[in-house]
């Protein structure tokens, strides 16, 4: 029988929590947010300082472009500033409605449904689509929310090591579920590398599965006009349920799932992550429509992006770090110890340039890393005086 006072119960608690605390803090893994004190881009004010930051998804320069502002603006002088309910009870504004049509003619894909979030569309994907007696087969380094969709699916879980489409093949022909789910990354948010995804719907289609593409980081970037994965690959099937999220290149906010009538409509009689949320204010949307036309129509963006992108492979000569091979705006320099990456990372800091650390569980243990994220918006001047100042520090 446990006797000890409710008081002192929660002092215990209290306790466990700081011991936990005090082991990340000592072992470098303890996170911390800094305060940004100006719009998104790639010259920023943080705790009272100026910045060039490499460490935004906006990948082309758009969270404050001044045509998304004003679309906004007029967004919200139509349709309010919150949406009030549910997509299902009225919450569903027309700017969602247009958005959503979109999106789908955007991608290539029959209908598209909006999400709040990318993680509450994974989730509400996954756990819409498979159960018990079903199986989800998951790329090793996939986004955290296509591994919690997974557990919460209560599917049996397979996970393959990163891009082994020989070791996924012999899972699915092993696989006896009812359902099969395969999901991945497009993209690799900390690898940066890009998913096979002409073999991975030859697979899915020679093995009566269905495949979940999370776009977050291609969507706005790849392809023709940005049209994301898919169409970089020039790739398509009923088979693919495609996802991106619109907070990323796309520069606002939110996500979106598209694919076959049936899958969507699946969706909304069953996604609970959809079902049971209150939808993102209207004029989010209206602001995103705005945002279609600039990916649609500014090249220029995408262009002067994969220059930015060879100008740093070309400059940054690691010698004790590895710079992995990426063709995105995602550039990952591992350096190893989770203790240097943050070492490394400050020190920049210190010469006003924001490169974030990433470090376990994020990354397997012994791959602590320095993501640099790309931007249109930045200047050539810019890779320049960061691959200069990295160079220095080896």
């Amino acid at each position: 029988m446990n006797d000890r006072s409710p008081v002192t119960r929660h002092a215990s608690l209290q306790q466990a929590l700081a011991a936990e605390l005090a082991d990340l803090q000592t072992r470098g893994l303890k996170r911390q947010r800094r305060l940004l004190e100006s719009p998104q881009g790639t010259r920023v004010k943080v705790d009272g300082r100026d910045y060039i930051a490499f460490c935004s998804n906006d990948y082309l320069g758009l969270a404050a472009h001044p045509e998304l502002i004003e679309a906004a603006r007029e967004g919200a002088a139509r349709y309010g500033v919150g949406a009030g309910a549910s997509h299902l009870i009225l919450g569903h504004a027309t700017a969602h409605h247009e958005l959503e049509r979109r999106l789908a003619a955007f991608v290539g894909l029959p209908q598209a449904l909006l999400f709040a979030t990318g993680y509450m569309a994974n989730l509400g994907v996954v756990t819409a689509l498979a159960g018990r007696g079903d199986a989800v087969f998951a790329d090793r380094l996939n986004h955290a929310s296509l591994n919690d969709a997974a557990l919460l699916s209560r599917a049996e879980f397979r996970r393959y090591p990163h891009l082994d489409l020989v070791a996924l093949e012999r899972l699915l022909a092993g696989s006896r579920a009812r359902r099969k789910l395969v999901v991945t990354d497009a993209v690799f948010s900390m690898d940066g590398d890009i998913a096979a995804v002409p073999e991975l719907v030859s697979l899915a289609e020679r093995h009566d599965a269905w495949l979940l593409l999370d776009d977050a980081h291609g969507f706005g970037v790849l392809g023709p006009g940005g049209r994301g994965v898919l169409a970089h690959f020039g790739a398509g099937s009923p088979r693919v349920i495609y996802m991106a999220t619109l907070g990323k290149a796309a520069g606002v906010f939110g996500a979106f799932v598209a694919g076959e009538p049936e899958v969507l409509e699946a969706l909304v009689q069953g996604a609970r992550a959809y079902i049971y949320t209150t939808a993102a204010p209207p004029m989010l949307s209206a602001a995103l429509l705005k945002s279609l036309d600039l990916i649609r129509d500014d090249e220029w963006r995408r262009r002067h992006l994969r220059e930015l992108i060879a100008r740093l492979r070309e400059r940054l000569r690691p010698a004790r770090w590895r710079l992995a091979p990426s063709s995105t705006a995602i550039q990952p320099l591992v350096i190893g110890e989770a203790e240097e990456a943050v070492t490394v990372s400050e020190r920049l800091a210190r010469d006003g340039l924001l490169v974030p650390a990433i470090l376990p569980p994020t990354v397997p243990r012994g791959t602590a890393r320095l993501r640099i994220s790309l931007s249109a918006a930045h200047a050539v001047e810019d890779v320049e005086r960061l691959a200069a100042a990295l160079n220095a520090l080896q």
